[in-house]
């Protein structure tokens, strides 16, 4: 996939707003955020989510986890609007994929 590929994503909460991101670092985190996240309630907060990407993290796309921050909010506001993924009722936020 070349360097400059983008891809689409939404946000949870800005309905109708679409951004282009570079898709390689969009998927790398994605699949780590997939990895890392529970399949039902409680799930993980975000900081627990941080932690528990970082062995699932491409070294080539995140190296020493530069960034990863910044994608795990774009990744997880974009599976939020896709509904693959939920947070819980109470703050503060935890995520768990949906059934």
């Amino acid at each position: 996939m070349p360097d400059d590929e983008k891809i689409l994503i939404e946000s949870i909460t800005s309905p109708h707003h679409t951004e282009r991101v570079n898709k390689a670092k969009y998927m790398a985190m994605r699949h780590a955020l997939l990895a890392a996240l529970p399949a039902q309630a409680p799930g993980l907060t975000v900081a627990e989510a941080n932690i528990a990407i970082l062995p699932h993290l491409s070294e080539v796309e995140f190296p020493g986890g530069a960034k990863a921050g910044w994608w795990l909010k774009a990744v997880q506001l974009d599976l939020e609007a896709k509904g693959i993924i939920q947070r819980g009722p109470r703050k503060p936020v935890r995520l768990f994929k949906c059934p």
